[in-house]
């Protein structure tokens, strides 16, 4: 595999990495993203070789550990604490429905963070579950201060996104999960705006669940749900089947009783083309360095506020400091969103349209490390182009 730092600083070797940087920029990872040639490799692979012996071949077990081990390291979990699953809202969906809830029981989320985070959440209602709703001062300003001044005696757990997906507002994940710890209350995390571009602990946080189709640089349908062990008799499996119920022999057992570790959130066979695509996307991502990984994307938002700002285009969600991400969300007074987008697409350059709850059109653009200066240059001069065409 092509040494991802050595990528960031010769052209040959980048495009060789990321062949979509031939003859695109892709700047839409909080999308879905492009997949990288290692990634790419990896499932083909194992698809090669599916069609030369069974599906289940020895080495699949130990890819499967493997992949829960590097999943594990990513997120400072332990391997027996991590489920193989995907999408993001299945993962969410287990959080929901597995938990023993009581009538009058209250939960805080926000209205505006990605659908998959919020529904699952509301469906409880039908439960006798108060779903209360957040109601932060700008798109995503989710801080410690607002969760806690919602909290009250019922408040049974809080369910958040560790980035907005409109604004690219990032939480203060370990803030928030302590102040939820110190008041028993259960901290569930929709965390795929954030792996694979920005380092993320879950010491304080109860349940995760990311897909790994976005700045992981993994396949769709493949992802990492985290439970912690001390919760796995509290948050019950609402999905079973022969992989996560103990079946000695493929013989049914008089009793239901699930496996030890997260394999209990498994029903059965695993996307397994997508366990290789992830642990391999993982794989480079850690070469990289996550540390780096970050610095790298936040110095290319940078080379894109900075000019936009200056030509009056305007801003969604912080464009520096703690709580700026990889994503860089803006409109212009002037001209629609709509039109800038179709500038950059017929220029082969893949950013993100997108919408508030109002109706108002905006750009976003989520750079990658494996981007450069150059290619968001050349953005920032399509956007301008476009703005006094």
């Amino acid at each position: 595999m092509i040494d991802p730092i050595s990528a960031l600083l010769d052209e040959t070797a980048r495009r060789e990495a990321f062949p979509v940087c031939r003859d695109q920029i892709f700047m839409a990872h909080a999308g879905v993203t492009v997949l990288p040639r290692a990634v790419a490799e990896a499932m083909i692979g194992y698809i090669r070789q599916s069609c030369e012996q069974q599906q289940e071949f020895a080495e699949v077990l130990a890819q499967i550990a493997q992949a829960r081990r590097v999943s594990a390291d990513f997120i400072g979990a332990h391997p027996d604490e991590i489920a193989l699953l995907g999408p993001t809202s299945l993962g969410l969906s287990l959080f929901a429905n597995g938990l023993p809830w009581r009538e009058g029981d209250e939960l805080l989320c926000y209205a505006d963070d990605y659908p998959a985070n919020v529904y699952p959440w509301m469906e409880l209602a039908r439960r006798g579950v108060v779903v209360r709703y957040l109601k932060p001062e700008g798109p995503g300003e989710i801080t410690p201060a607002l969760v806690e001044a919602a909290l009250t005696p019922r408040t049974r757990l809080v369910a958040l996104a560790s980035c907005n997906f409109l604004s690219g507002y990032r939480i203060d994940v370990d803030a928030i999960g302590r102040l939820l710890r110190g008041r028993g209350v259960l901290f569930s995390l929709d965390a795929i705006q954030t792996l694979g571009a920005a380092p993320l602990r879950v010491d304080h946080v109860d349940f995760l669940s990311a897909d790994a189709h976005k700045w992981m640089l993994g396949p769709m349908a493949i992802g990492i749900v985290f439970v912690r062990r001390e919760h796995f008799e509290l948050l019950r499996p609402t999905l079973i089947g022969a992989w996560n119920v103990r079946s000695p022999n493929f013989i049914t057992q008089p009793e239901i009783a699930f496996e030890a570790t997260a394999r209990r959130y498994e029903p059965g066979v695993l996307n397994v083309a997508g366990v290789y695509g992830m642990r391999a996307a993982l794989d480079l991502i850690a070469a990289a360095g996550l540390d780096r990984v970050q610095a790298r994307i936040l110095e290319l938002k940078r080379a894109a506020t900075e000019p936009l700002l200056a030509a009056g285009f305007e801003f969604l969600g912080p464009v520096d400091g703690p709580a700026a991400s990889g994503i860089t969300t803006f409109r212009h007074p002037a001209r629609e969103a709509a039109a800038f987008f179709k500038a950059l697409e017929e220029r082969h350059i893949g950013a993100s349209l997108r919408f508030d709850r109002a109706g108002a059109q905006y750009i976003r653009l989520s750079p990658h490390f494996y981007n450069t200066p150059d290619e968001m240059a050349r953005v920032v001069e399509v956007l301008l182009g476009s703005l006094h065409g």
